[in-house]
């Protein structure tokens, strides 16, 4: 067993009320330059839709993700070497600007530099790339903007895939939105398709990063994620992506997306998992069992023998114990609420998230019926107005039972705090007709509906202690081991170069901001035995040698000044 630790997130889609707030905050943290202006590491796309890029879950098309052989070994869909040597100049599978959208400004000068006349003028808009004129007809939320219309619906793969009929009257269409960040999987297919071993996966976090340094911008990588959240700076000639902001995660901060998030949707934590067994869970021959497979390969903090094997593999006490409160995995093995996003892709995502069920309570309320009843609610899981086949699409491979129980056990949930909200005795039988205990629920219900800050956001900070450590060392990626999860050799990808090495990096200045934030005592930091830098001194506190105490005034302690 070889215990390695993973951040993960968790997203309640309940409560996405698609503001798109995270993506803007986003934007601004990380593509807000030229060269990216179409990219959107973080995105709300409309469902049903076609997403963005445009019908990028249609692997048929896209070839994306891993594939299963005849001998049960895993391939990637878009092939190996000799395919990746063909189409190195001129890769056919890779979205083009048309899928993404063409970046758009508006030509203000136009409208604010026009001579008087009897026409108002305007700002038409300019294409970012060309400069030219041009007309908007596709963006990254375009399917918001035309959310059941049948010109949305008619290129949606998964709905393609469904058999039953579907309403697609506007007033009657079943939305909901679906945010989306990278993956940051356990086996991802970008790492295994980039020639140039300049994607890696961090051993010590699992976060996926791309090596500047080395990315020759082959694309490889666009190509070969499924989620297509892999983007191309066509400034750089690099490749960029989610970085699952980890200046931020090293030092105990959440993600940005995360921290702006308007509804507090999302959910960081800390899972281990046993790597040895990531490649037999991908090479899972039935799709459908994917979803148990991943599962099987996320491990227990509290078991002994995972104790032992997380402390031979260097893992600190302090990341053991965010691993125990870890709302992610709580979420997604515990209550086992959490789905993964397209597990049939074998790439072993790490970004999971909790179907929506408010629209089922809005319709039975509509009709004139108790939207809290669990035997109503129960009946009408069954009878959605879009199949429940499709958030099966979405999340277990195709398996409608395994969405069908997670939607009962959030309707469960609801049923039993009702009465518990409005002085009822409690009904035991409501949490055990969903297999789950009345303590266990309950915690269930804190965790979705009132959790702090705190519950919400578990990140371990042992960066903070070892910062020398990483701007003196280079860590190696988690996929490089003998018979690590979907590799080709030992140490190598596709083209037998090295498998890419993160680049060193600080994370004192991050640390000194975060204490300054977050700190509740005067002179964040003051306590500290160190030098005071009278240049950017705020005059909160000060080391106890700082100054001289008068004759007779009592000595003042380390931490600083008395208020």
């Amino acid at each position: 067993m070889r215990v390695m630790a993973q951040l993960s997130m968790v997203m309640n889609l309940d409560k996405c009320i698609g503001c798109h707030t995270c993506s803007v905050t986003c934007k601004q943290a990380w593509t807000n330059r030229p060269g990216v202006e179409y990219a959107w590491f973080n995105n709300v796309e409309t469902r049903p839709g076609q997403g963005y890029p445009r019908t990028y879950e249609d692997q048929d098309k896209w070839e994306g993700g891993w594939i299963r052989d005849k001998r049960g070994r895993l391939r990637l869909r878009a092939g190996g070497r000799i395919r990746k040597l063909a189409t190195i100049f001129s890769n056919p599978k890779m979205p083009s600007i048309d899928d993404y959208y063409e970046p758009w400004t508006y030509d203000y000068e136009n409208l604010t530099n026009a001579p008087l006349g009897e026409q108002m003028p305007v700002a038409p808009p300019r294409s970012l790339i060309t400069g030219q004129p041009m007309k908007v007809q596709w963006s990254a939320n375009w399917d918001d903007n035309l959310g059941g219309s049948t010109e949305i619906l008619a290129g949606d793969p998964i709905l393609a895939k469904v058999s039953a009929e579907v309403k697609l009257e506007l007033e009657q269409t079943f939305m909901f939105y679906l945010p989306r960040i990278c993956e940051h999987c356990l086996n991802p297919s970008c790492v295994a398709s980039c020639p140039s071993g300049a994607m890696y996966k961090r051993s010590e976090d699992g976060i996926v990063l791309v090596d500047q340094d080395k990315c020759k911008g082959w694309r490889m990588c666009v190509s070969g994620c499924p989620y297509k959240k892999v983007y191309f700076n066509h400034r750089t000639g690099k490749a960029e992506k989610c970085t699952f902001c980890y200046p931020r995660v090293e030092v105990g901060l959440p993600t940005v997306c995360s921290e702006t998030c308007v509804g507090r949707l999302r959910y960081i934590g800390l899972i281990l998992y046993d790597a040895d067994r990531v490649l037999d869970a991908a090479s899972t021959e039935n799709e459908a069992d994917l979803y148990e497979a991943q599962l099987a390969v996320m491990l227990d903090p509290n078991d002994p023998e995972v104790i032992a094997g997380a402390r031979e593999s260097g893992i600190s006490d302090e990341w053991m114990d965010a691993a125990r409160r870890s709302p992610v995995y709580a979420l997604a093995k515990v209550y086992r609420i959490a789905l993964p996003l397209h597990p049939e892709y074998r790439t072993m995502p790490m970004v999971w998230y909790v179907p929506p069920l408010s629209p089922v309570v809005d319709a039975i309320s509509r009709d004139g019926h108790d939207g809290e009843d669990p035997q109503n609610l129960f009946g009408a899981i069954d009878a959605l107005r879009i199949p429940i086949e499709y958030l099966a699409g979405l999340f277990s491979a195709g398996d409608t039972a395994i969405v069908t129980n997670v939607l009962k056990k959030l309707a469960a949930m609801r049923a039993y705090m009702r009465d518990i909200n409005l002085g009822r005795d409690p009904r035991s039988e409501i949490p055990a007709s969903v297999g789950m205990g009345e303590e266990l629920m309950y915690e269930m219900y804190r965790l979705l509906a009132i959790a702090k800050y705190e519950a919400r956001y578990v990140i371990p900070t042992a960066y903070a202690t070892e910062g020398h450590r990483l701007e003196e060392s280079v860590t190696e990626c988690a996929l490089d081991f003998d018979g690590g999860p979907g590799m080709y050799t030992t140490g190598s990808g596709p083209f037998g170069e090295a498998s890419g090495q993160p680049v060193p990096m600080a994370v004192e200045s991050f640390q000194a901001l975060k204490d300054r934030q977050t700190s509740e005592e005067a002179g964040a930091g003051a306590h500290r035995t160190s030098r005071v830098n009278l240049l950017n001194w705020d005059g909160r506190g000060s080391p106890g040698a700082m100054f001289i105490p008068r004759p007779g005034s009592p000595r003042l302690p380390p931490g600083g000044d008395e208020r």
